[in-house]
């Protein structure tokens, strides 16, 4: 860092003094307050160009000059001995997330690629966002040209389905590959190669790179509602009008706490017609619902928007389970068929409670096993409900609420889907994320099926106590 030279720094001192309209006794009470501890004698000697003072003393001075001037009519200050520094830095990581701020403020959604590549010079990186479509099959680059990649197949694809980081070194220059995450919540993926030949396996440079992935996250999810830039490339077609209108109620697809995490998916993604589902997550609990209307036909996604508000509101204003199994049954009991579940997990306990309304109940999987049914379902949501079901989970089970059209849905030879493969896919892999779980089983069911006449939707949570 570069100093004023001492001289030069008592002489614009001395000429910024008179105009402070202080005596020299003034000016010494405003010094000694700050923390000086020379005499009066001694700073009349400075001023005066007779003796030096140490650099923290001479910068005290012109603090106790400028703040008077301050007061006044805000004339030319005195100089400290080094200029203060730019509040904008230079490089690095602060610059990196300063940029992505910066540059974010005001953009358009479209804007954003152009955004994050000046955030990466930051840190000498070069730096693709790929993004989940609709239908996780595929990633999405947002740099026109650049090639997509199958989330089934492809290393880009495994560090989205594993939530990882992972570094390739089959191409000219090793590449990092890390997830990219709204809070918790999968959006996709970033491809990042170091400019300067640095190593990707470096865990600094890594950790850098999660702190630019967590905001990137945010801001993607943020300019989306702003305008249609970033939304359009994650459409592989049209979407339908009420498939429209269930996307727009649902809540994200990914939820978490220290103590439970939640996954979810519905199928088809671009024709959603009868299923929704939506959680609530708190320090104590987690309340999941999923509603149902079927077969896919007109006014089912009404119906079940209708079930959707009514249980968020009876939830909202503090309800009990069957406070919210008769909310619901209120609003939709006399128009089409309606079938969910209203489930409550304890997470200090493990405690599960739930009601059905002639719908599966949810399933409950322990160490890659789904556990024997348990309870009854009502017929429907206008008579009452019956008994709250009690279930006590383990750390680690999995509880899945799953739509009758993942169950139901028949192969081209009428064969159903049925609850044998359900269980396959649920404990399939026993330390698996829930909202892979969600999307392996939804891809699944879709394979199997020759036609839908039920939409596939599954909410998937597992127990993880502290």
């Amino acid at each position: 860092m570069r100093f004023l030279p001492e001289e030069e720094q008592r002489r614009r001192l001395a000429a910024c003094f008179p105009r402070s309209e202080l005596t020299l006794e003034q000016l010494w009470v405003r010094y000694f307050a700050l923390g000086g501890s020379l005499s009066l004698l001694e700073l009349d000697a400075y001023l005066n160009g007779l003796t030096t003072l140490p650099r923290v003393d001479r910068d005290m001075l012109a603090h106790a000059v400028n703040e008077r001037l301050d007061e006044l009519t805000g004339p030319a200050r005195a100089p400290y001995s080094h200029p203060a520094r730019d509040g904008k830095p230079l490089h690095g990581p602060l610059r990196a997330l300063v940029d992505l701020l910066e540059g974010a403020h005001r953009a358009p959604p479209e804007r954003l690629p152009a955004v994050v590549a000046e955030a990466g010079r930051a840190l000498d990186l070069a730096i693709d966002v790929y993004l989940a479509d609709y239908d996780q099959r595929t990633l999405v680059p947002l740099r026109p040209g650049a090639a997509e990649f199958d989330i089934e197949t492809t290393l880009a694809g495994e560090v989205f389905r594993h939530a990882g980081t992972t570094v390739a070194r089959d191409g000219p220059a090793p590449v990092l590959w890390t997830i990219l995450l709204d809070g918790v919540e999968r959006l996709g993926v970033l491809k990042i190669v170091p400019a300067d030949g640095a190593d990707p396996d470096d865990v600094v440079l890594q950790e850098q790179c999660r702190w630019l992935a967590t905001l990137l996250g945010h801001l993607v999810t943020v300019t989306t509602q702003y305008g249609d830039g970033l939304d359009a490339r994650r459409r592989r077609r049209q979407r339908s009008s009420p498939a429209e209108l269930l996307w727009q109620s649902l809540p994200p697809l990914t939820g978490a706490t220290e103590s439970v995490v939640v996954g979810a998916s519905v199928q088809p993604a671009y024709d959603l017609c009868g299923t929704v589902f939506d959680y609530a997550l708190s320090e104590n609990r987690a309340q999941l619902a999923l509603f149902d209307a079927s077969p896919r036909a007109g006014g089912a996604y009404t119906a079940v928007v209708t079930a959707l508000a009514a249980y968020r509101a009876a939830r909202h204003d503090g309800a009990a389970l069957a406070g919210q199994f008769a909310a619901v049954g209120a609003e939709v009991g006399a128009g089409p068929a309606v079938t969910g579940v209203l489930a409550e997990l304890d997470v200090r306990t493990g405690v599960l409670r739930w009601l059905a309304a002639g719908h599966p109940a949810p399933l409950l999987v322990r160490g890659g096993e789904v556990l024997p049914a348990v309870g009854s379902a009502a017929a429907g949501f206008g008579g009452g409900g019956g008994p709250v079901v009690e279930a006590r989970l383990e750390p680690g089970d999995l509880v899945a609420l799953c739509s009758r059209g993942v169950g139901d849905t028949r192969d081209a030879a009428g064969e159903p889907f049925g609850r044998a493969r359900i269980a396959a896919q649920l404990g399939a892999d026993p330390g698996e994320l829930p909202p892979e779980i969600a999307r392996r089983l939804t891809r699944a069911v879709l394979s199997h099926g020759d036609e839908l006449r039920h939409d596939a939707g599954v909410l998937v949570a597992r127990w993880v106590p502290r």
